[in-house]
């Protein structure tokens, strides 16, 4: 991918949009929103609140834009507020409390030093989580050795939501923000949690620079969540074969796999001949006390 140059003249001093979809998230806003580092735009996305979700929102972040989505599921709740996002860079968390808003230089950082699309991760050196469960656990590895052997990636996390990436890299996933609902209720594809799934395989079939950043996950704070193991991991799995046969064409055509940065893993090996040597360098580490 060509590196557009008004990114080369914003890399110093890039602006940044947060994306926070959100559903019924009053009482976790607190935690997340106060803990927030400067950036430039907040932007909330609901998906019809039945809380005070957005009047919390803006007693705590007066200059927060609030968007509402065209259909239902984090997916589309995403694609709204990308679509709605003015910033350089474009950061997506959750609103639950689960990500880390004190993370966020890890991933701007991590796009400054060359990366196009900073990929968080539970599973990287000084990483972790507190929230997934063994059978989570065990599917995210079953579904990443998958990708990583189809996709020719080197993923250590697949289904997580803490990523951040240029703006300029959004015609690449292709997301749809404007279509309305379908009269039946369904969810159109891409609109539920194989979202992250999706941005993922996007990001290595359009070769962008791919650099993991360690990230810790927290335990929900309030509410339950939507997610459903096996519901969703199935449209994950439908995901990554949907995504394939187009990714096989590009591979085919190209001769190169994407370039994947994962922290303290060594540089391509012989066997990786005609991979692109990588050269972002991830800010992370582990997380104070945790």
């Amino acid at each position: 991918m060509e590196r557009p140059v008004e990114r080369q003249s914003a890399r110093r001093h890039p602006t940044v949009t947060v994306v926070i979809p959100a559903l019924n998230e009053a009482k976790n806003l607190p935690h997340v929103l106060t803990d927030m580092p400067p950036v430039d735009e907040v932007v909330l996305v609901d998906g019809g609140s039945t809380d005070d979700t957005v009047e919390v929102a803006r007693r705590l972040c007066p200059s927060i834009r609030i968007v509402q989505q065209t259909r239902r599921g984090k997916g589309n709740a995403l694609a709204c507020g990308f679509a709605a996002a003015t910033g350089d860079i474009i950061v997506m968390i959750d609103a639950d409390g689960s990500t880390d808003p004190g993370e966020i230089p890890r991933f701007t950082a991590a796009l400054r030093a060359g990366a196009d699309f900073a990929k968080g991760s539970r599973f990287a050196p000084g990483a972790g989580s507190s929230d997934i469960t063994r059978l989570r656990r065990f599917g995210n590895r079953c579904l990443n050795q998958l990708v990583n052997v189809l996709f020719g990636t080197s993923f250590t996390d697949l289904c997580y939501g803490y990523n951040a990436f240029w703006a300029d890299c959004l015609p690449i996933f292709r997301l749809d923000a404007t279509t309305a609902a379908r009269a039946d209720g369904r969810k159109l594809w891409g609109d539920g949690f194989e979202i992250e799934t999706m941005l993922n395989l996007r990001a290595a079939r359009a070769q962008l620079r791919v650099s993991e950043v360690p990230s810790f996950e927290h335990r929900r704070i309030h509410g339950a969540s939507n997610l459903n193991a096996a519901t969703d991991g199935l449209r994950v799995l439908r995901t990554i074969a949907h995504e394939w046969p187009q990714r096989r064409g590009a591979v085919e055509r190209s001769g190169r796999t994407p370039d994947v940065t994962v922290p303290g893993q060594s540089g391509p090996s012989d066997g990786q001949a005609g991979r692109a040597a990588a050269d972002v360098e991830v800010v992370g580490g582990k997380v104070a006390g945790r």
